[in-house]
């Protein structure tokens, strides 16, 4: 698969997550191991204080790095995460991008960094994941 074709396969599915979709996340580009997610900041994805809600930061993280580990053909849930939060804002574009730093039989581990419009690091964090094909389930159980 090329990565014109790799990106509207991303693109498809996350215009099927309900989630995704009503926060306005997208994708803006892939290719193996690699993903970057474009959150366009409104006022639903503000906090009381007027800023880019945490939730909205985490989702849009968690997404770019499962994006960026399931480029394998393989699927994926979210096995746990950290993310350290540094700075914020109130409008513009906040960008995620999602690198694999290990890929294991079961598990993967992504970083993510998300920058605002200027470049400036908002958030960083790490998500491991772990595969739920069904190949990996029946080694597992034999």
């Amino acid at each position: 698969m090329d990565k014109r074709e790799l990106l509207e396969k991303y693109r498809d599915i996350n215009r099927l997550n309900p989630f995704i979709s009503h926060n306005h996340i997208t994708v803006e580009d892939i290719e193996p191991d690699r993903a970057v997610l474009r959150l366009e900041i409104g006022d639903d994805s503000r906090n009381i204080y007027g800023l880019v809600h945490g939730g909205a930061i985490y989702a849009m993280a968690d997404n770019a790095a499962g994006c960026a580990v399931s480029t394998d053909g393989r699927t994926y849930v979210t096995q746990s995460s950290s993310m350290h939060f540094l700075r914020n804002q109130a409008e513009g574009v906040v960008i995620a991008e999602a690198r694999l730093r290990h890929r294991g039989r079961s598990t993967c581990l992504a970083v993510v960094d998300i920058t605002g419009e200027d470049g400036r690091l908002l958030a960083t964090g790490e998500f491991t994941f772990f595969c739920v094909d069904a190949e990996i389930m029946k080694k597992k159980n034999t």
